[in-house]
């Protein structure tokens, strides 16, 4: 049974490619089994035991995804995100305990100072450009533990830890099981039609939870491939496709829309690469977008649904010759999908939170007793949690999100989706991005504002975006601030934040 990350890989044909990289050879799916023996054993040498955790701190590559499909088969994985700050790191290092942490070989920033303030065991991270993409050798620095018991992690055990992004509050730790892992990568190898044919062009982030199970453990599970891009950058993404020849890749919208933006000199290699089909998650892409796609690549655009707590993918566009609908995040694809009232603890009709219930969703928050009262409970005889979105089915099972319940802004009772804004100012021709958001006011509480960025070359003013809104939709959902941007402020991961944006731009006080 394939219940653990080892078991997804261990049938595949010895030869064929898993990981690559700019200007390597590929790294087979026998020399990663191979390679995953020799982490555990150095591991289990330098006092890791199958509990333990370990914190890992690389750059974006094939030697991040095979650190982390290699150590989270022998003890419990928690990649972070290197650009953190010193303070950042030490927050994260204590409040996951962390046992050891991987850096590279002769890296001297932030994360070492705060493992060395914890006592932190440091594993050093060696490759080899001569060897193919994705191999390394651990090396471990004091303070070092006598070595540990060879027992392997099972089904049950934990294999990785992430933290929410904390934007309204303090992050919670949310533990995935080796069975989570197992489930959300059968998952979305279902949903995709995956096979040893396929090769996934990464981009997104190896500290996330898209990049790590849709684009790495999932294309692994199948037997298939995965080319690592160093980061994503759209000026190089195309060069990066060419050398690649992917069959699909998976982005967030502002992703999508970056490469949107350069695809137009870029035709031929879109034409010779020839994509099976694009994938998008971890924030709604405006249907103008998911359009764009189809028509600019000539293949289908598969949008899917996913968070962290159920270890990625909840829905998704099916595959043709069923239809991807813009708008919508698709059918259940994994986990079972309900409506549940916001307010009490019972499924619903209609439009409501989104709450699931599965194999690939977290057991609970770690040691958050109050957090897990709140995400969790029983009804129909399943056990639920509440994903925070609130959203409805079509008469054909797709679902609609409209929006996060903490992003709807409440104008003096009247409550108003940003999504359903985003949709209307993204019709405006001018108009490139855009991020709705709640806008602190006096008297109603909330007022709607939307962040802006303009198509290159296009003109055009907060008042005649606000006259093209007006004519579209109700009067009390029209942004009655509308500011124009270069860029809207993203996340670590590329996605637009509504909550905190007033702040960020200087249009309320800070919490």
């Amino acid at each position: 049974m394939n219940d653990t990350i080892r078991a997804l890989l261990a049938s595949h044909d010895n030869e064929l490619p898993a990981l690559g990289g700019p200007d390597r050879d590929w790294l087979s799916h026998g020399a990663l089994r191979s390679l995953a023996e020799d982490v555990g054993a150095q591991l289990r040498a330098s006092g890791i035991a199958a509990t333990d955790r370990v914190a890992i701190v690389l750059p974006n590559g094939p030697e991040m995804a095979a650190a982390f499909m290699t150590v989270a088969q022998s003890a419990v994985t928690a990649p972070l995100n290197p650009a953190y700050r010193a303070e950042e790191f030490a927050f994260y290092l204590e409040d996951l305990k962390a046992r050891a942490i991987i850096l590279p070989d002769g890296y001297e920033g932030p994360a070492l100072d705060a493992a060395k303030r914890f006592g932190i065991a440091v594993l050093r991270l060696k490759t080899d450009t001569a060897q193919p993409a994705g191999w390394f050798t651990l090396a471990c620095e004091a303070p070092a533990a006598a070595p540990a018991d060879a027992g392997e992690p099972g089904a049950d055990s934990v294999a990785l830890i992430l933290h929410t992004s904390g934007t309204t509050s303090r992050p919670k730790i949310v533990p995935l099981l080796q069975s989570n892992i197992a489930a959300s990568a059968e998952h979305i190898r279902t949903s995709l039609a995956l096979t040893p044919q396929d090769r996934c062009l990464n981009v997104m982030p190896l500290f996330h939870i898209h990049g790590l199970i849709a684009a790495v453990t999932a294309s692994l599970a199948a037997g298939a491939s995965i080319w690592c891009a160093p980061g994503f950058d759209a000026l190089r993404f195309f060069g990066w496709m060419r050398e690649a020849q992917p069959t699909w890749y998976t982005a967030v919208p502002t992703m999508h829309q970056a490469i949107l933006s350069r695809a137009g000199r870029n035709a031929e290699t879109i034409e010779a690469t020839g994509l099976r089909f694009l994938r998008s998650s971890s924030a709604s892409l405006p249907a103008q977008v998911m359009v764009s796609l189809a028509e600019t690549f000539k293949a289908p655009v598969i949008e899917a649904y996913g968070m962290t707590e159920a270890a990625h993918q909840m829905a998704s566009n099916p595959l043709p010759p069923r239809a991807q609908k813009p708008g919508f995040v698709g059918v259940e694809a994994g986990p079972l999908i309900r409506i549940a009232d916001e307010n009490d603890d019972r499924l619903t009709e209609g439009t409501g939170e989104v709450v699931i219930s599965g194999p690939n969703v977290t057991p609970g928050y770690e040691n958050n007793d109050e957090a897990n009262a709140g995400s969790f409970f029983s009804a129909e005889g399943r056990r639920w949690f509440r994903t925070g979105d609130n959203g409805s089915f079509d008469e054909d099972g797709y679902l609609r999100l409209t929006g996060r319940l903490k992003e709807i802004i409440n104008r003096g009772g009247e409550k108003i989706s940003p999504l359903e804004v985003d949709g209307v100012l993204m019709d405006h021709p001018a108009v490139a991005q855009v991020a709705t958001f709640a806008l602190p006011h006096p008297k109603l509480g909330e007022d709607v504002a939307a962040a802006v960025v303009l198509r290159a070359g296009e003109e055009a003013n907060e008042r005649s975006i606000r006259d093209f809104a007006a004519k579209r939709m109700a009067d009390f959902k029209v942004p009655r601030k509308v500011i124009i941007l270069d860029e809207i402020p993203k996340g670590a991961t590329g996605k637009l934040q509504r909550i905190g944006l007033a702040q960020k731009l200087g249009l309320a006080d800070p919490d």
